[in-house]
């Protein structure tokens, strides 16, 4: 942002004279005009703060974690404003007793004087596998007033090395086929004393449902996840003491194809296998291993197929009542095999689980001209349904998933491809019977229903909404409805494609981690949601499948053929350069950066090494601007076309992946690196003002994705920067519409308003015709759409080869709307928000916007309203943290805060002009700003 420079200025803490000189400035201006500066230091009861919300590893209470320096972060709360931490004490002990004891301790820190409240690392003595540990934390704030010690929290460790795995990998001795039946395998055991706690460990080749003495173990779905699975496998940690039964018990696991094998291929392995591990503690300290070995059974139940892509058929006739209990008899059973595969490979989930988050009642039932009874969920979703039925043994229900209905207003499929996404039902028959899918997913708002015995209500069928749990982070509203439905379309295509990988599209026969959509959107998934843990998990597969020489694939994980490296493409495969850095400036973590790094330089020089001594990256691959708008012949005879150069392109963002590779080497220390790559920045943009632009300032082909890159990557020399902006923004206001695509489109709007174009900048969000984001919201869009033109303005469909209703790259508006119409911005000087910059941009008619965010901190929120000539901006900074406020178009005299006077207000740390704009420092706390403006500054 232009204003930045004065933000640094103001609050880098190694300037703090700087800011004295500033203070005195002021005092000298406060004779000058009637208000210039605010007393500092908050005005505060005496009530001690508050820590809470203890996380480790982004996590409340993980239960088997395999970090070995765990990082701790907590929250603070108190009365008043500006809250600040001062120091701090993390202790840490065997038990909950012992830690309120205070004795023994595992590890104290002792007081550690620091304001940071984030991304602490435990350092104690070595953490043992499968060991719970409780902590807690005091802190000393801005005046030294200790805290009390917070309520104990605690982590548990999972399995650490492979000589921790007691269990063997184990196949079903039977016809075990990708499209065939779903193997069920069980064993017995005897618990011979009273049980302190137990702990299953769990993983698969392939999907697996773990059963435990009759019941479903957790809650979690399409477990183990899906990595690369030849370098890397998930396992998860459950709590079975409640579970685990004194005498007789039974375990048993249904395996799924999943990810493992699918698209009709054998991806990773020929057979389903699971690998179980039971850790049973007595409470005479005792212990023992149940364990996956050549004694268990295997056969095949109700499942007879369930596949990613083609949905799943049910034979309840076939169900093995009590297959899970102590007794069963399994004497027609087959056997397993072992088998010796690797246990290196094994880690605990650094993401969030795939779970149920929430249910959503039909909407109507309709039928088609087809004559096809159709329900209408009312969203684009990414489950599943539950059905209810009652009927005849042997009735077979059919459930067909769609996005949408087509012209005519019949079920349409086609653009699934080869996709069946058809889940079929056989009911055992007699009492109600309630059913859903276990290794399936589909995206749809549709559900073609057949064979349906007796009347079919709005009761028989419920919407099941799956995705990543990813904890909720922010909240946006404007005073426009079309607005605030894009907001929901871009969200639901965040909840629709975040399932366990960020997938491209969720209902056709793809599904894949396409780096680039991750790439252009990771910005506002973080603002929509915490996705810290979800990228975590995702960047150490993007490491894992990086080639030797360096290049990326563009799909994690990687379904390539692994004999023939996969071709690397600018901007998806700069993903391994570009979201690390994304999630440090959203979450403060140094450690993505720290782990991620290797990768980063190994992508980097690769691009250098594609360059050569020229430094423009030609002559490969590329997708180049995906999907940019094509103009009609009509308008292509005006408006020449919106095509970009790939070369253009693929320079860019080798210029835009040194430079964060540069800034993150200066992050973590690394000082020849980031000279290095500073000097190799220079050469590339050297070369890319020789190779694509005129002295006159015409950058590229022309159009308006080469004018955004290159401002957005700071490409240009600085006399030239001007000139491409107004030229990018004559070029919008005589089209009066985007031309851009997957590339062009997240930077448009930025690059407009940081470069004056505010207005240009909110006519492209707010316009209603194609192409624009609010087309497809005109046509009833409840998610985001792969194209501009789903659905074209004359009702027909866009090629159906490639036409998901559910793809969220073009909303990467989403960042937009939170940073320039909300003004909720990060300050890479003191990322996570540890230093938040609000400043709001009014303009395009909106007379109110208000947005928060949960930062690592606490909630960050920024609301503004027009009302007539009064500016009303209403701040909420959380505890711990800073904030600069810029009021636009205001003048300093005519500020209040809370209908007082600057000077009498307590929290506001400075104040002074600039430009037209007023610029305020604020301590932690809640703000009510009001400015009554002057008719030459009123905002438009």
């Amino acid at each position: 942002m232009r204003q930045f420079d004065c933000v640094s200025f103001l609050c880098c803490p190694a300037r703090s004279y700087l800011r004295l000189i500033l203070a005195l400035v002021m005092m000298v201006a406060a004779a000058l005009a009637p208000i210039t500066a605010a007393p500092t230091g908050p005005a505060r009861t005496a009530i001690p703060v508050k820590v809470l919300a203890l996380r480790t590893e982004y996590k409340e209470n993980p239960l088997g974690i395999d970090s070995r320096q765990p990082r701790l972060s907590w929250q603070l709360q108190g009365e008043g404003r500006g809250i600040e931490q001062s120091a701090y004490q993390v202790r840490v002990a065997q038990s909950d007793q012992e830690l309120r004891a205070g004795r023994p301790l595992i590890w104290d820190s002792g007081r550690v004087n620091s304001d940071e409240s984030v991304h602490r690392p435990y350092d104690g003595p070595p953490l043992q596998p499968g060991r719970r540990y409780y902590w807690q934390v005091r802190v000393w704030d801005e005046k030294s007033t200790a805290s009390d010690w917070s309520a104990p929290a605690y982590w548990e460790m999972g399995l650490l090395q492979p000589a921790d795995w007691h269990a063997d990998w184990i196949e079903p001795a039977l016809n075990d086929t990708s499209s065939g039946p779903a193997p069920m395998l069980r064993r017995e055991f005897k618990v011979s004393g009273a049980i302190l706690r137990a702990r299953a460990y769990v993983t698969s080749h392939g999907l697996y449902e773990l059963h435990l003495n009759g019941h479903r173990v957790g809650d979690q779905l399409f477990t183990p996840g899906w990595t690369s699975y030849e370098k890397r496998i998930q396992y998860q940690t459950y709590d079975v003491t409640d579970l685990v039964k004194t005498g007789a018990n039974a375990v048993g696991i249904v395996l799924g194809s999943g990810w493992y094998r699918f698209k009709g291929r054998r991806i990773y392995g020929d057979h389903l296998a699971a690998l179980v591990q039971i850790n049973i503690t007595y409470k005479d300290g005792h212990e023992e291993v149940v364990r996956t070995d050549q004694n268990w059974k295997s056969a095949t139940g109700p499942i007879l197929m369930s596949e990613i892509y083609d949905g799943e058929t049910y034979d309840a006739r076939l169900e093995k009542a009590g297959w899970t209990m102590p007794g069963y008899d399994d004497a027609q059973w087959a056997g397993v095999t072992t088998a010796n595969f690797r246990k290196d490979d094994l880690f605990a989930p650094a993401g969030p689980p795939v779970r149920r988050i929430e249910e959503i009642k039909p909407l109507k039932i309709i039928k088609t001209p087809a004559g096809v009874t159709v329900v209408d969920m009312g969203q684009n979703m990414v489950g599943w349904v539950r059905l209810n039925v009652q009927g005849p043994a042997g009735t077979t229900v059919i459930l067909r998933y769609a996005e949408v209905l087509d012209q005519q207003g019949n079920f349409y499929t086609e653009n699934l491809r080869n996709a069946k996404a058809t889940v079929r039902y056989t009911l055992q028959g007699g009492l109600p019977e309630t059913f859903e899918p276990h290794f399936t997913f589909q995206g749809f708002r549709y559900v073609a229903v057949d064979g349906y015995p007796g009347e079919l209500t709005p009761n028989s069928l419920t919407g099941v909404v799956i995705h990543s749990e990813m904890a909720p982070a922010s909240d946006f509203e404007t005073s426009s409805k079309l607005i605030n439905q894009l907001q929901h379309n871009i969200l639901w295509g965040q909840k629709g494609n975040f399932l366990d990988v960020p997938t491209d599209c969720p209902q056709r026969d793809e599904r894949l981690g396409w780096t680039g959509d991750a790439e252009v959107f990771a910005r506002t998934a973080a603002f929509n949601m915490d996705v810290a843990g979800f990228f975590t998990k995702w960047l150490r597969d993007v490491a894992a499948d990086q080639y030797k020489d360096g290049r990326v694939p563009t799909v994690i994980p990687d379904t390539g053929n692994q004999n023939q490296p996969p071709r690397p493409a600018a901007a998806w495969s700069d993903a391994a350069v570009i979201i690390p850095w994304t999630m440090y400036i959203s979450y403060g973590d140094k450690r993505i950066l720290e782990e991620q790094y290797p990768t980063m330089v190994k992508w980097v020089e690769y691009e250098r090494q594609r360059a050569g001594n020229e430094y423009i990256w030609k002559n490969d691959f590329q997708y180049g601007d995906w999907l940019a708008y094509a103009a009609p012949n009509s308008e292509a005879r005006s408006y020449p076309g919106a095509t970009t150069g790939k070369d253009l392109i693929a320079t860019a963002f080798f210029a835009y992946s040194t430079d964060l590779l540069g800034r993150t080497a200066q992050v973590l220390g690394k000082k020849d690196d980031a000279a290095r790559y500073g000097d190799l920045l220079t050469k590339i943009k050297a070369a890319f003002r020789r190779e694509f632009v005129t002295d006159t300032g015409r950058v590229g082909e022309n159009t308006q994705t080469a004018y955004a890159l290159a401002l957005q990557f700071d490409l240009l020399p600085d006399e030239l920067r001007p000139v491409a902006a107004q030229r990018l923004a004559e070029d919008v206001r005589e089209r009066k519409h985007l031309t851009t695509g997957f590339l062009g489109t997240p930077f448009l709007c930025h690059v407009l308003s940081r470069f004056g174009y505010l207005e240009e900048a909110y006519m492209l969000l707010n316009r209603e015709q194609y192409p624009s984001w609010l087309y497809p919201v005109k046509q009833g869009a409840t998610t985001i759409w792969e194209r501009w033109d789903g659905i074209k303005p004359d009702g027909s469909f866009q090629d159906k080869s490639m036409n998901s209703f559910n793809h969220y790259a073009y909303g990467a508006i989403g960042e937009w709307m939170y940073r320039v119409m909300a003004g909720i911005e990060i300050d890479p000087e003191a990322p996570g928000y540890k230093h938040t910059l609000i400043e709001p941009q009014p303009g395009g008619g909106f007379t109110n916007v208000k947005a928060s965010h949960i930062t690592m901190y606490g909630k960050v929120s920024s609301a503004w309203a027009l009302k007539g000539t009064r500016f009303e901006l209403t701040v909420e900074i959380p505890a711990n943290t800073h904030a600069t406020v810029r009021l636009p178009h205001a003048q300093l005299a005519d500020v209040t805060e809370s209908d007082q006077a600057l000077a009498e207000v307590s929290g506001i740390r400075a104040a002074r002009q600039d430009g037209d704009s007023v610029l305020l420092e604020i301590g932690s706390g809640q703000y009510r700003f009001a400015v009554n403006q002057r008719s030459e500054t009123a905002v438009r």
